[in-house]
């Protein structure tokens, strides 16, 4: 009896035994950071090819399960780990098999890719992988006279769709950005600021034979004409930038999250999530943003969960290191520096970097009201007030989301080159 008491008293506490033990409960798959590239083949084919990019990041996971569409056929062309540029194993299975290997929520009708990862994901880090495959989806994929027509509903909020080569673009229904690729085909691509799938369709027709081909190379200013300032929007005035490159945005793999701390100190503890795929790159350069001061530095390889080495130099210890941050440093600059191994050729390594910052301009409490104004230029940045702070005001859209322990969160999606101005007020919900 008394053993029984003990054993319920232990499972008030431990909701999980009434589930019959934790390893009989088996943990959900997560993932982050999805990008999905369509690349359309021949017309008429109902072919394109896909390039998957996706962060597995559930603790102790061995496998990973990229779920088959249905409808359509699939051919797999590899996996690959995204750190070492190595090729993983993966089969084909159906959803009583993924629920029996580390896929709980599988549905029992589906089928799934099953990559085999390098290694588990390590607590407080992820896996990264790429899927090569394609699919035939005639639904998905079809003519339209002379013109092509992509129409599919997309939930991956980062997506690219390549046209054929020797197509123009004549229509997109959800704003894009729109390039030319080195090959000389046409890329339309899109970040998804909203919650919901995006039903995203593209046309395309065949150019005429006396167009000029599309070319990503840079054109040459001509004679006498202004270089443009580097300044975006209004302040870039009357003057053209000849020969501007830019970032795809939704590629961009950035993201910051701030986690507000008492507005009376002005200090928030960061962290900031960042990929270096150069290879013989060994650092990362954090320079702190003049009216701002940086404290408690710490990063990490979140492709192991090692801890890395951190440095934070000011004025002349910057030069005498031999740090190069683009421009000689004045007494009052500061960097943090975080050190990693190299990524060599096809590898690359991912960095969580945090920080906390204090920077009284831009994050203070007027009278009752807490204030934020700060410039963002990253795709994806997110704040999350104050314990017992509740939202008034936020200038910039945002999704708000409330966190497991009852904190406000805002995130910035932005789809727009020029970033985010975020102004956001918040009072106390409770003297």
């Amino acid at each position: 009896m008394a053993l029984a008491i003990g054993l319920g008293l232990l499972a008030a506490e431990c909701p999980w035994l009434h589930r019959g033990g934790a390893a009989a409960q088996e943990a959900p798959q997560t993932q982050a950071d999805d990008y999905t590239r369509y690349e359309l083949q021949a017309p008429g084919s109902g072919a394109f090819r896909i390039f998957y990019d996706v962060t597995a990041t559930a603790p102790g996971k061995a496998y990973y399960f990229n779920s088959i569409r249905a409808g359509a056929e699939e051919e797999v062309h590899g996996v690959m780990d995204l750190m070492t540029g190595l090729p993983l194993a993966w089969d084909v299975v159906d959803g009583e098999e993924a629920r029996a290997t580390g896929h709980p929520r599988a549905s029992l009708e589906g089928r799934y890719i099953r990559v085999a990862l390098a290694n588990p994901v390590p607590e407080g880090g992820e896996a990264r992988v790429r899927i090569d495959k394609t699919y035939w989806d005639h639904e998905s994929y079809f003519e339209e006279g002379d013109e092509i027509v992509f129409d599919r509903s997309l939930g991956i909020k980062r997506n690219a769709v390549v046209l054929p080569p020797g197509y123009e673009l004549i229509g997109v229904n959800h704003p894009s950005q729109v390039v030319v690729e080195d090959d000389g085909r046409i890329r339309v691509s899109f970040l998804n600021t909203g919650a919901a799938s995006v039903p995203f369709r593209v046309r395309a027709r065949p150019l005429p034979a006396s167009a000029t081909p599309p070319t990503s190379a840079p054109q040459q200013t001509p004679p006498g004409h202004p270089e443009a300032p580097p300044a975006r929007g209004r302040a870039r005035g009357a003057v053209a930038r000849v020969d501007h490159t830019f970032s795809q945005r939704a590629f961009q793999d950035r993201e910051i999250v701030y986690y507000l701390l008492d507005p009376d100190s002005h200090s928030f503890r960061l962290y900031h999530d960042y990929t270096e795929s150069r290879p013989g790159v060994d650092r990362y350069l954090n320079v702190v943003r003049a009216g701002s001061k940086a404290s408690d530095p710490e990063a990490y390889l979140l492709d192991t969960g090692e801890r890395l080495e951190v440095e934070t130099l000011k004025g002349e210890a910057i030069t005498q290191r031999g740090i190069d941050i683009g421009s000689p440093p004045e007494s009052e600059t500061e960097v943090v520096v975080i050190w990693f191994d190299p990524p060599g050729e096809g590898e690359s390594r991912r960095l969580r970097i945090w920080e906390t910052y204090t920077d009284p301009g831009r994050y203070l409490r007027v009278g009752d009201e807490l204030i934020w104004d700060r410039h963002f230029g990253r795709p994806r940045n997110a704040i999350v007030l104050p314990l017992g702070w509740y939202l008034t005001t936020s200038e910039f859209p945002a999704i708000v989301s409330e966190t497991d322990d009852g904190r406000i969160r805002l995130d910035f999606w932005d789809d727009e080159p020029d970033g985010v101005d975020a102004f956001v007020k918040a009072l106390r919900r409770s003297p």
